[in-house]
Order: structure tokens, then sequence, then C-alpha cells
């Protein structure tokens, strides 16, 4: 059974606009998402971060709570497998909230185009 739905949209040149990526980058990002980011050509950095962000953001509507403690964007891993499918991990204690809730699934999309990045949540009990 559906949980939560959530979705968000980013545009690129908002994040191409900021001062610092890397700033950025540390600000939303975990550890693993970082190592990532830092492997990645300059060219795909910025669509990167437009994608992370906008997933962050559909996971923590899908909650129904916003970027509210535990669902914050530090404790919200999107990673992806080797098919470059999004796979979104609970860190720390949104483990927890997860397991109390009994959320048993997650889907993560995303798609970017030369303006805007998209992302779409569900989360599954």
């Amino acid at each position: 059974m559906i949980y939560g739905i959530g979705t968000d949209i980013v545009e690129i040149k908002r994040i191409a606009s900021m001062k610092s990526l890397d700033t950025f980058a540390k600000k939303i990002l975990s550890k693993n998402e970082i190592k990532t980011f830092d492997d990645l050509k300059s060219s795909k950095k910025i669509s990167y971060l437009a994608k992370q962000f906008a997933a962050k953001e559909a996971i923590a509507k899908a909650f129904g709570t916003g970027l509210k403690s535990p669902v914050e964007l530090h404790n919200i891993e999107i990673l992806r497998n080797k098919e470059g499918k999004p796979i979104f991990k609970p860190l720390n204690d949104l483990i927890l909230k997860m397991k109390d809730l009994g959320i048993t699934k997650t889907h993560v999309s995303l798609a970017d185009e030369k303006d805007y990045a998209l992302a779409y949540a569900i989360i599954e009990i």
C-alpha cells in the first residue's frame, strides 16, 4: 500500500548560479554522494546536484513532513545501481523512522532536460 508520493522540480540554472557547487554539495549530500560528485566531470556536476536535491525533496514530500527531523538532507541518500537506477537509502535516525512506520519499499525516478531536473518518489508500507 502506498504511504506517500512526492515530486519536485529544480531549475538547473538555479544550481549553476551558485557561488560554490562544492559548498552546496557538502550541505545536501551524504558522504557516498559526495564521493560520486567528486568523481564526476565538471560538466555533469550541476545536473547531478539538481537531481539529487530534487530527489531528496520528493522523498521528504512522500513522507508528508517536508525536511524535518529525521527526514533531513543528510539522512536521505540517493545512489544508483549498476544500470543507473536511482535507489533511496535512508541513513541514521531515518532508518528507525521508516521501521516504525512499517515502510517496506521505496521508489525514486529522476529526469533532467536542459533547464530542469525532476524527481518522483513513492513510499510503500
